[in-house]
C-alpha cells in the first residue's frame, strides 16, 4: 500500500501542468505502484516531482525513481539508471548525467506499460544493493 508523506498532494503538483501530461504522470503513478505497491510516494517541490522511496527499517528510506512533468512531456526517471539492465533500450540520459536515467513519455496513448513495470522493478532491485555491487555492475554492462 502507498504511503504518502508529501507536503503536498501529487494531483497539487500536477494541477499546474496540461491535461495530457497529467494523464501520462497518473498512467506513471499506477506503474509504479502496481510494480512496488509498498514504495513511498512524496511530492519533491524543490525538484518539481513525485519521487519514490521504500522503507529499509529504522526510518531509513531508499530513493529510486521519479515522475517528472514538464508542459510538454514527463519523465519516468530511475537514480541509478546507469546501473540498470534496459533490454528494450527504453533509457535515455547517457553522456548527460552521470547516474540518472529516465524515459521520455509525450503521449498518452501508447505507453510501454509491461516494460516500463519492468524498469521500476529493475530501479529497485539496483538501488537496494550496495554501492560496491553498483560499482561491479557497471564493470559488467561494459
Amino acid at each position: 500500500m502507498m504511503s504518502s508523506m508529501e507536503s503536498i498532494p501529487p494531483e497539487a503538483l500536477l494541477a499546474a501542468y496540461p491535461e495530457p501530461m497529467r494523464d501520462i504522470a497518473e498512467s506513471l503513478r499506477g506503474i509504479v505502484r502496481r510494480a512496488v505497491p509498498d514504495a513511498i510516494e512524496r511530492v519533491r517541490q524543490g525538484w518539481r516531482l513525485i519521487g519514490y522511496d521504500v522503507a529499509r527499517g529504522r526510518g531509513r528510506s531508499t530513493y529510486f525513481c521519479y515522475v517528472a512533468p514538464e508542459p510538454g512531456h514527463v519523465h519516468l526517471g530511475f537514480e541509478y539508471g546507469v546501473f540498470m539492465s534496459d533490454p528494450d533500450g527504453l533509457l535515455q540520459g547517457a553522456g548527460v548525467t552521470r547516474r540518472v536515467r529516465w524515459v521520455t513519455l509525450r503521449e498518452p496513448a501508447g505507453i510501454p506499460r509491461a516494460q516500463l513495470e519492468q524498469l521500476v522493478i529493475e530501479a529497485l532491485r539496483v538501488a537496494l544493493v550496495s554501492p560496491a555491487e553498483r560499482f561491479g555492475r557497471v564493470l559488467e554492462l561494459g
